[in-house]
């Protein structure tokens, strides 16, 4: 499972794996773009048709790699990583059976294979000052500390985005997926606890602890 991470890093989850004692989340709508449903390019390139699974690459290569970079802050390690996240949905889509969407399947691979790759990684690589998109959005962190009033308006914004990175990738595995995947993706609470195998409720208390460990690190440059 995603939450106790204790599968191996080429190990696809189970489609509707739920952490034990905890709820069922409910069904969500997957995001899907125009064009053919996620379901009909699924039966496609299971059927042998490449170009169908071209499409959902296409489709979720952008979220996929998103998800991978702000779990690893490093553009090579998401880059390779997103690659063999799709290599691995390939090899394993004739075993999908279509009990969750494609979107919550893959994006449980994602997040278990760089979890797992996180884990094995002997050393923290430096963190650049790029590390950190431009555009990120932590609306309980970013927000406040960028505010009107706030001292850290006058620290510049290559620190902060270090700051900011540092903190994250200082979350542990579980708190910080569900914070890339919801204050960075804006992915909905429901659809995170999908992916990662976990009530709602679950997936809310951890934004909460994850949000408030960020502030007691940041705490310093908000004095």
């Amino acid at each position: 499972m995603v939450g106790d991470v204790h599968q191996q890093p080429d190990e696809i989850p189970e489609e509707e794996e739920t952490l034990e004692g905890e709820e069922r989340p409910e069904t969500a709508e997957s995001p899907e773009e125009e064009g053919p449903p996620d379901a009909e390019l699924v039966l496609k390139a299971q059927q042998g048709d490449v170009q169908a699974f071209d499409q959902l690459v296409e489709r979720y290569h952008s979220k996929i790699y998103g998800l991978t970079y702000n779990m690893t802050s490093n553009r090579e390690d998401a880059e390779d990583l997103t690659q063999e996240v799709f290599v691995k949905a390939f090899e394993a889509l004739p075993r999908f059976k279509g009990k969750s969407s494609f979107y919550t399947w893959v994006y449980r691979i994602a997040v278990n294979k760089t979890i797992n790759y996180r884990k094995k990684r002997n050393r923290k690589r430096a963190l650049s000052l790029d590390s950190f998109d431009q555009d990120i959005k932590l609306d309980d962190a970013y927000h406040e500390m960028t505010a009107k009033g706030s001292p850290l308006r006058n620290i510049s914004l290559s620190e902060l985005q270090k700051k900011l990175n540092e903190a994250l990738q200082n979350l542990s595995e579980k708190h910080r997926t569900v914070v890339v995947m919801h204050d960075m993706q804006g992915i909905p609470h429901d659809e995170i606890a999908k992916v990662v195998g976990a009530s709602v409720g679950t997936v809310r208390s951890r934004l909460f602890y994850a949000r408030r460990q960020m502030q007691t690190e940041l705490s310093e440059f908000m004095k």
